[in-house]
């Protein structure tokens, strides 16, 4: 059976005192609206639609790389008539999702459920109890418990406002009664809006079954409307998130300061300090010992690797055994092999460091193929950019590179060479040779400082 996912995400939110529009503000890392379609994207036959309005143009640009229908709300005329937008999209017989951009944390195994209930021929209305209702449409129950209807908060009286359990907005139902429903609503209420909680109504009596569904937090139902409820909602989030890598066997030396902007795998046994951000789609071994203030984005980590304190790594592949920073930056392409040690105020971009090689201190190593066991000494740079193009440094096992060197590539060093501190090469070092280029010292006798006039 078809499944078509209605998404509104065309409100303004003012509250957010942004001009980004609200469904496209990040939570770890992505946008609200995107986290709502990750999760509707996982049902099957499953089709999204988006109802966009206020920065419809942003909303559709930014979703512009996924298969989504839009269509836009010119009005702000309710949750009923912002549906109503999209109905001609919707397939005949099969079943419709009602989803909100601004909610972005309803799992996939609860919009399932809601699904399969719908298939039955019955709506499915998820639904919460919170301890302060307040702003929320209450659930209206017969006296044998079955849900009849919804009514607003501003609509309702004093005994409807003592309910507490309320409407998340969120439903799904056969799309042919969705489609007979829909042209019945009416704006007769204190916001002069078409609700959509009034088709609760319609089905009950209409002699549809109306099944009520529950998340397991009220945070997997909690939408934006505000920084302060994004703040929230973030932290939730991420808390979920240390509390899987916990559960996996990884030690944190703080729930609080661990998040994740992405996806992430770590490997039993492993020690995460505090400030810790992962982006994009990271995968750290077991025994890996990482210090504070540390970010991981798109790399693969091995077993047993140390990553001493603010060091960075981005696009990279880290062997076993090796030990980064503190202070090291590793920027994409960079593959380091087992046991290379890259320490403090150390860069990597496109870099490719054999077996036991070590770049101890200061140094910058871009576009340059490094065999094993090199020992790269304080300030060498491989000088990889003429202003137009960038050339590859090749240095071979066991070469020694001096102190403050300068490789001008393309350049070669050859297989246990050893290029004295201070020197600039510009041209090939055969294997096992010396090479020293420097200019000649001279000491001057008899010099006297220069003195300040006057």
């Amino acid at each position: 059976m078809s499944i078509d996912v209605v998404i509104l995400a065309a409100g303004q939110g003012s509250r957010m005192k942004s001009k980004l529009p609200k469904v496209l503000h990040p939570l770890a890392g992505k946008s609200l609206v995107k986290h709502v379609i990750d999760q509707a994207s996982q049902l099957n036959n499953s089709a999204m639609h988006i109802v966009v309005g206020h920065g419809a143009d942003q909303v559709k640009e930014a979703l512009s790389d996924l298969s989504c229908q839009f269509y836009t709300q010119a009005e702000q005329l309710g949750t009923g008539h912002a549906v109503a937008q999209a109905s001609a999209g919707l397939r005949a017989g099969g079943v419709t999702l009602v989803l909100y951009g601004d909610v972005p944390l309803t799992p996939a195994s609860v919009l399932e459920q809601m699904v399969q209930v719908a298939q039955t021929g019955k709506v499915s209305l998820l639904t919460v109890n919170l301890d302060d209702p307040t702003g929320y449409g209450r659930i209206l129950r017969s006296a044998v418990n079955d849900v009849v209807g919804i009514v607003e908060q501003k609509d309702a009286n004093e005994e409807q406002l003592a309910i507490t359990e309320v409407n998340t907005g969120i439903m799904a139902m056969p799309t042919d009664h969705l489609n007979e429903w829909l042209p019945q609503l009416s704006s007769d209420n204190a916001q002069g809006e078409y609700y959509l909680t009034d088709l609760i109504a319609m089905a009950a009596e209409s002699g549809v079954t109306v099944q009520a569904l529950h998340p397991t937090s009220e945070f997997e139902v909690q939408g934006v409307n505000n920084r302060r409820q994004l703040a929230e909602l973030e932290r939730w989030y991420q808390l979920q998130q240390a509390n899987a890598a916990m559960d996996a066997g990884v030690t944190l030396a703080d729930p609080a300061r661990f998040d994740v902007r992405g996806q992430l795998r770590v490997g039993q046994d492993s020690h995460i300090d505090v400030n810790f951000v992962a982006e994009g789609e990271v995968r750290i071994g077991s025994n890996v010992v990482i210090g504070p203030n540390c970010s991981v984005k798109n790399s693969i980590i091995g077993d047993g690797v140390e990553i001493l304190a603010n060091t960075h790594i981005d696009g990279a592949v880290i062997a076993e055994a090796c030990q980064l920073g503190p202070f090291a930056r590793i920027r994409p392409g960079s593959q380091l092999a087992a046991g290379v040690k890259v320490g403090n105020f150390v860069e990597t971009k496109k870099a490719l460091v054999g077996q036991g090689s070590k770049l101890n201190h200061l140094s910058y190593i871009g576009d340059a193929q490094i065999g094993e066991e090199v020992n790269v000494g304080a300030g060498t740079i491989t000088c990889n950019y003429d202003g137009v193009n960038k050339s590859l440094t090749e240095i071979g096992d066991r070469a020694f590179i001096g102190s403050n060197s300068s490789l001008v590539a393309p350049v070669q060093v050859g297989a246990g060479a050893t290029i004295g501190a201070g020197s600039t090469i510009t041209s090939k070092v055969e294997e096992d040779q010396l090479s020293v280029a420097r200019g000649k010292q001279r000491n001057i006798s008899g010099w006297k400082r220069p003195i300040k006039k006057g």
